[in-house]
């Protein structure tokens, strides 16, 4: 007898998943029902907000419905993430470089949220990642730099932009067995010119910011961090071929939205996401911005994040970080 009953329960619930299946689809295929909205988590202008804004004007010509863009600078990030977290709503979404978040919790001991919040739905791009020196040093190459630090141990200043950029550079520092003063910056934009007058002997960031001062003449860019060659500079080694593989970080940027967005919706905005990537004028855009264009479906973009994730829980490991109280 119970076991009929059970029988009869399992049959009830697979029908029901019937029931609700092409409902389910049928929701998907008709989405959006009203304007989408990006959260980007920086200021107008940034590689990030650029990258949004271009996406945007082509899914909103696919979607039929706007697709705007609503700026959320501030906190490590975390402005933004409260804000998408408090819309609930499958039509606001976050744009953004996992590196901005993956790092929150080796940061902080108490977060307003957890990774499972953020679902990856698409990767967009990669950010070009660079090491500067000032020119007038006459370095050549990363080995040099790290053998003129060494022989000078505590002279040589340094400043690198925030999150895992900076976790990856303090790795390098720790691993490469340097001494350097590291220099805080309000607006770590502002470390570019210093760099390049050489008040500042070495600089991580991305090449958006190193990019005027090297084309002016004054910063040397040693390596790009990510693990290919950038097509924009293709005379640039990798921290890899360049013998530092700890300084290899992939500046990882797409779009996430929340956990109770079912996965046929997931599945069809990384496809929307990906079939406009694939405009050549987007790529040329983004390249004057110093991205690249990466796109990839949620599957893909999740591997990435947690490898990311993964990465940054063994440096945070060797390099002995505990998060701090807010």
């Amino acid at each position: 007898m119970k076991m009929s009953k059970l029988r009869a329960s399992v049959i009830a619930l697979f029908g029901m998943a019937a029931l609700l299946a092409p409902q389910a689809q049928a929701e998907t295929q008709a989405w959006p029902q009203r304007p989408v909205k990006f959260l980007v988590p920086f200021g107008p202008g940034a590689g990030v907000d650029i990258g949004a804004r271009l996406l945007a004007d082509r899914l909103t010509a696919r979607w039929g419905k706007a697709v705007v863009i609503e700026n959320r600078p501030g906190a490590d990030g975390l402005v933004a993430i409260q804000a998408f977290l408090a819309a609930n709503d499958d039509h606001t979404l976050l744009a953004s470089p996992s590196g901005s978040f993956t790092v929150h919790p080796f940061q902080y001991e108490k977060l307003p949220y957890t990774p499972a919040d953020l679902v990856p739905l698409a990767r967009i791009s990669n950010t070009i990642l660079g090491v500067g020196v000032p020119e007038s040093m006459k370095i050549s190459t990363l080995a040099e730099f790290v053998t003129r630090a060494r022989a000078e141990p505590g002279k040589f200043n340094a400043a690198v932009v925030p999150g895992i950029t900076e976790f990856t550079f303090d790795y390098f520092v720790k691993t490469a067995g340097l001494n350097l003063q590291k220099v805080p910056y309000r607006d770590i934009v502002q470390a570019a010119t210093d760099v390049g007058e050489g008040r500042l002997q070495i600089y991580m960031a991305s090449y958006a910011i190193l990019q005027p001062q090297a084309q002016a003449g004054r910063i040397k860019t040693l390596a790009v961090n990510g693990r290919q060659r950038a097509p924009i500079l293709p005379d640039i080694p990798t921290a890899i071929e360049a013998g530092f593989p700890s300084l290899e970080v992939e500046g990882l940027v797409g779009l996430f939205g929340p956990r109770s967005m079912p996965n046929e919706l997931r599945e069809k905005i990384g496809a929307d996401v990906k079939a406009v990537a694939a405009d050549p004028e987007i790529a040329a855009k983004l390249a004057s911005t110093a991205q690249v264009v990466n796109p990839g479906g949620p599957a893909e973009f999740a591997a990435a994040v947690e490898e990311q994730r993964a990465k940054i829980a063994n440096i945070a490991q060797a390099l002995g970080i505990k998060p701090k109280q807010q």
